[in-house]
C-alpha cells in the first residue's frame, strides 16, 4: 500500500487496481481504482479532503472537458469535486454518529466518473470520530430503597451513562462523590459499563436515614467530557433475599420476518422470601435506544419477550436488552439479567438497480462495443440472498459487461444500430437475487437512437411518364417529382435539380427549370407537336446531410397534339397565290364526270387531322357533287342546252377538331361544245402527226355525236320531268337551303352490326359513282337508282 499526509487527511490508493488498470482498460473502455481518504466529522463545509486528480494522476486542466463528477451514493450531498483542481471538499455538515450510529467503522463510499475515455473511480472517506458528545444518563436522579440490614459487598446495579462516540471516546469510567459508605464499581470484561452501587460498610437506619451522592460518567476524550446524575438512597427495614435469574445471560435467534405478537424467549428469576418479599416483577432496563420498547414487549408477570413491532435484520442485527427482576418486599430486592436477541436475515428486501446514462442519444453508426450506460446494483439482504445475478431483455442490440468492482456493470452496444428500423429502445434491466423465493426488480432505460445520413432520398416511380399538351403556356408548371428520405431533419431535407444535356437533338433541359424546394418542373416555351413527339429529361434529388447522399428520376415527356394547323390547300393554289382554278368540261360528259379534285392536308393527327369537304357555295346544286372524303368534284347528272356555260363553286374544308378549322377554295367550270373541245384537242394533234382535213374529219364525227347525244339528253330530261324525279344526290352535299325530294331508308343487320342505307326515292344514277369513297353506294330502285350513304348505328 502507498499511504499519502495530507494535513489531517490519509490517501490510501490500492496498488492492486493500478496493475488491473491496461487490463480493465482494454475490455471495457475505463478504469477503477480505489483511493481511500479520512476525514473528522464535525468539519466546516469546504473543508480539503484530499486532491482526487492528483492522486489518480489525471490532468487537472481536462477535467472540465471529461466532466469529472460524482455519480451515484445516497450520501453523495455530504461531499462535491472541484472541477477545476480536482479537490475533493465537505459540502455538508458531517456527524459521524448520525450517519454511522454504533458501527465501528464509518465508510463513506464515492463513484467518481470521468469521460472521453470513460474511467470509474472509487473513492472510500472514512468519517473519523471526535469527542463531541458527552455522557448522558437516561433519567436525572435514581433512588434506592436499602434495608439496613444489607450486607456489606451488595451491589445495586445503577443506571448506565450512554456516550454516542466510539470507543476511544466513549465512557471509561464512572466516579462517585465522596462518601464513607458506598463506592461505586462497574461490570467487567462486558462490552457495555454499566455502574454498580456497592456498600462498603453497613447501613444505620437510625444514623442516617438518607443518602445522596452524585454520579459522573466521564469518557475517554482529551480532554474528556462527563455527566452526571443525582443517587439518593432511603434505608428501610429488610428484604434480605434478591431475586435470582435462572441464566445470567438469555441468548435466543429469530427471523426477522417473525409474526408480530410472537413470544420468543421467556426469562425467570426466583426469590427465596416468602410472601409479598417473593413476589417479583419484571422489567426492561433502561436504554437510549428507544426502537427496543417499539419493537419488543416484556410481560412483567411472566417474564415472556415477545415481539411487539417490525424486526429488520438490515437495520439492527443483534438486540441486547437488559431485564430486571424486583420482588414486592419492603424494601424491594432486584436482581438483572441480560437477553440477547440474533436476527437472523431473511430475502426481504427486492435488489436496487441504478442507472447512470452517459449518453443523451446514441449515433446509430456507433460501433459494437460503445458505452451506453453504467448500471450498479445493490442488495440489502446477506449471504445467498443478496447475491444478484443481472439480465437484459430479450431481442435487444445491447449487451451487460461486468466491471472489476462487484454488482458494476457497464450497458455497451452489441450490434450496429439502425434509427430507421428501431428509432427507440426500451431496455428492461432485471436484477434477482438468490434468496428463496428469489426477488427481482426491473428498470427500463430508454435510448434513443440519433440519425445519421445513412439513406439516399427515393422516388416513388421511375421513370416517370408526363403526356403534356401542346402549345402550353410559357412558365407554367407542367410536372411536380416529390422523393422521400426515411433520415430526419436536415438529413430529410431534399433538394431538385435539372440535369442538364449536352444540346444534343431533344435536349430539351435548356428550357425546362425545377424549383429545388419542392420539385415543381417548369417549361420555359410552348411545345410544338408538329415539331417534337417527344423528349426525356433527368432530375436530381439531394438530401442536406454530411456527406450529402442523392439519387435521380427519368421524365419521359410525351407530348400531345391539339388542333392547332389549319387544312393547307395543295390544289387549286395559282401561281400568285390564291386558291382558284378554272376547268373546263364539254357539254357531253355523262353523270359522274370528274370534274376536278381539290387537295388539302393537316400537319395535325388523328381527328384533327380528318379532312371534310363541303360545297359552301354553288351556282347549281343539281348539277355538280363533291365528295366529303376525297374532295373529287362529279357532275351529278348530264349537262343539257339549258345549263349554263360558266359556273362557281366554293369548296370549305375543315378538319374533325373540336374547334374546327378550315379553308376555302373556289373552283370555276367552263362548260364548253364539243367542237370547241375537239378544236382544242385538235389544235394540240396539229402540233403531233394530223393534218388538218383529218381535224375536218374528226370534227364532223364528233358534232353528230354531239346532236345524238343531244337528242337523247332531252328525251331523258322529258321523261324525268314527266316522271316528277329529283335531282341526282347521293353521297354529294348540296347547300343548305336547297330543299330536294323526299328520301328513304333501308336498314340490315351484318353480324353484330346494324347499318342503314339513306338516300332520295329517285335518282339518275344506277351505277356505283366512279372514284368515290368506299363508305358511299348508289342503291338502284325499282323506279330509280338512288345512292345512300352508309352509317353504322
Amino acid at each position: 500500500m502507498r499511504h499519502l499526509q495530507n494535513s489531517k487527511t490519509k490517501v490510501v490508493i490500492c496498488i492492486r487496481e493500478y496493475i488491473l488498470y491496461p487490463v480493465f482498460l482494454f475490455c471495457f473502455g475505463h478504469v477503477s481504482a480505489q483511493i481511500r481518504y479520512s476525514v473528522p466529522e464535525g468539519v466546516k463545509q469546504g473543508y480539503a479532503v484530499g486532491n482526487v486528480a492528483k492522486d489518480l494522476g489525471l490532468d487537472t486542466n481536462s477535467l472540465m472537458e471529461r466532466r469529472f463528477r460524482i455519480v451515484s451514493g445516497s450520501k453523495d450531498a455530504l461531499f462535491q469535486v472541484n472541477q477545476n483542481n480536482g479537490v475533493l471538499s465537505v459540502s455538508n455538515d458531517i456527524d459521524r454518529e448520525e450517519l454511522c450510529e454504533d458501527n465501528a467503522a464509518c465508510l463513506i463510499n464515492l463513484k467518481i466518473v470521468v469521460e472521453n475515455p470513460l474511467e470509474i473511480h472509487y473513492v472510500a472517506v472514512e468519517i473519523t470520530d471526535i469527542n463531541d458528545n458527552s455522557p448522558s444518563f437516561p433519567e436525572k436522579e435514581q433512588h434506592f430503597e436499602m434495608w439496613e440490614h444489607t450486607a456489606v459487598g451488595t451491589r445495586f446495579q445503577m443506571h448506565a451513562a450512554r456516550d454516542p462516540d466510539t470507543a476511544a471516546y466513549s465512557i471509561r469510567a464512572y466516579k462517585l462523590s465522596r462518601d464513607d459508605t458506598f463506592e461505586i464499581d462497574f461490570r467487567r470484561n462486558d462490552e457495555d459499563k454499566i455502574p454498580f452501587l456497592v456498600l462498603k460498610k453497613p447501613l444505620d437506619r437510625e444514623n442516617t436515614k438518607e443518602h445522596t451522592l452524585i454520579l459522573t460518567a466521564v469518557d475517554g476524550g482529551n480532554p474528556s467530557k462527563s455527566g452526571s446524575m443525582n443517587v439518593s438512597i432511603t434505608v428501610l427495614d429488610t428484604n434480605d433475599n434478591r431475586p435470582i435469574f435462572s441464566q445470567d445471560t438469555y441468548s435466543v435467534t429469530i427471523q426477522e420476518n417473525i409474526a408480530v405478537g410472537t413470544v420468543i424467549v421467556k426469562v425467570n428469576a426466583t426469590d427465596r422470601d416468602e410472601g409479598l418479599n417473593s413476589d417479583i416483577e419484571y422489567t426492561l432496563g433502561k436504554t437510549l435506544k428507544r426502537k427496543v420498547y417499539d419493537i419488543f414487549q416484556l410481560d412483567k408477570i411472566t417474564g415472556e419477550i415477545s415481539v411487539n413491532g417490525q424486526i429488520d435484520f438490515e437495520d439492527t442485527e443483534v438486540f441486547k436488552l437488559d431485564v430486571q427482576a424486583t420482588d414486592k418486599g419492603q424494601p424491594p430486592l432486584s436482581a438483572e439479567s441480560r437477553v440477547i436477541i440474533k436476527i437472523q436475515d431473511v430475502n426481504d428486501n427486492k435488489p436496487d438497480i441504478e442507472l447512470t446514462s452517459l449518453l443523451n442519444s446514441v449515433p446509430e453508426d456507433s460501433k459494437p462495443g460503445t458505452v451506453i450506460a453504467l448500471i450498479s446494483v445493490t442488495d440489502r439482504d446477506s449471504g445467498p440472498n443478496g447475491k444478484m445475478t443481472v439480465s437484459l431483455s430479450e431481442n435487444v442490440n445491447f449487451e451487460l459487461k461486468p466491471s472489476i468492482q462487484d454488482n458494476m456493470y457497464s450497458l455497451v452496444t452489441k450490434t450496429l444500430l439502425d434509427r430507421e428500423e428501431t428509432p427507440v429502445y426500451d431496455i428492461t434491466v432485471t436484477a434477482s437475487d438468490s434468496g428463496q423465493p428469489p426477488l427481482s426488480t426491473s428498470k427500463i432505460l430508454n435510448v434513443q437512437i440519433a440519425d445519421v445520413n445513412d439513406n439516399a432520398p427515393e422516388f416513388p416511380q421511375n421513370p416517370l411518364d408526363l403526356y403534356l399538351m401542346e402549345n402550353n403556356a410559357p412558365g407554367a408548371s407542367i410536372l411536380s417529382v416529390s422523393a422521400t428520405d426515411k433520415d430526419l431533419n436536415e438529413n430529410a431535407a431534399i433538394t431538385y435539380n435539372l440535369v442538364r444535356g449536352d444540346g444534343l437533338q431533344n435536349d430539351m433541359s435548356a428550357f425546362l427549370n425545377v424549383n429545388s424546394d419542392n420539385g415543381i418542373v417548369y417549361a420555359l416555351k410552348s411545345l410544338d407537336f408538329e415539331t417534337m413527339k417527344t423528349f426525356q429529361f433527368h432530375i436530381v434529388a439531394t438530401d442536406s446531410g454530411t456527406p450529402p447522399l442523392r439519387s435521380n428520376v427519368t421524365i419521359n415527356v410525351y407530348i400531345l397534339d391539339q388542333n392547332d394547323n389549319p387544312p393547307v390547300i395543295l390544289y387549286p393554289v395559282n401561281a400568285n397565290g390564291s386558291l382558284e382554278c378554272v376547268e373546263e368540261i364539254p357539254r357531253n360528259v355523262n353523270h359522274g364526270h370528274l370534274v376536278s379534285k381539290v387537295r388539302a392536308y393537316d400537319a395535325d393527327i388523328g381527328y384533327n387531322g380528318w379532312l371534310l369537304f363541303s360545297l359552301q357555295e354553288v351556282t347549281d346544286h343539281t348539277l355538280f357533287g363533291l365528295d366529303r372524303y376525297t374532295g373529287q368534284i362529279r357532275t351529278l347528272r348530264s349537262i343539257t342546252e339549258t345549263d349554263e356555260a360558266q359556273y362557281k363553286m366554293t369548296i370549305l374544308i375543315k378538319d374533325n377538331g373540336n374547334t374546327s378549322l378550315s379553308a376555302t377554295a373556289t373552283v370555276i367550270v367552263h362548260i364548253v361544245e364539243p367542237k370547241e373541245a375537239f378544236a382544242a384537242s385538235n389544235t394540240i394533234s396539229k402540233a403531233t402527226n394530223e393534218d388538218e382535213n383529218d381535224v375536218t374529219f374528226y370534227l364532223i364525227i364528233t358534232l353528230g355525236s354531239v346532236s345524238g347525244l343531244f337528242i337523247i339528253s332531252i328525251i331523258v330530261l322529258i321523261v324525268m320531268q314527266c316522271s316528277k324525279s329529283t335531282d341526282y344526290s347521293s353521297k354529294y352535299l348540296q347547300e343548305t337551303n336547297y330543299d330536294g325530294t323526299l328520301c328513304h331508308s333501308i336498314q340490315y343487320r351484318s353480324g353484330d352490326k346494324r347499318y342503314m342505307l339513306v338516300g332520295p326515292r329517285m335518282s339518275i344514277g344506277s351505277t356505283i359513282v366512279p372514284g368515290s369513297n368506299g363508305n358511299t353506294l348508289v342503291v338502284p330502285d325499282r323506279r330509280s337508282r338512288a345512292s345512300a350513304e352508309v352509317r353504322r348505328v
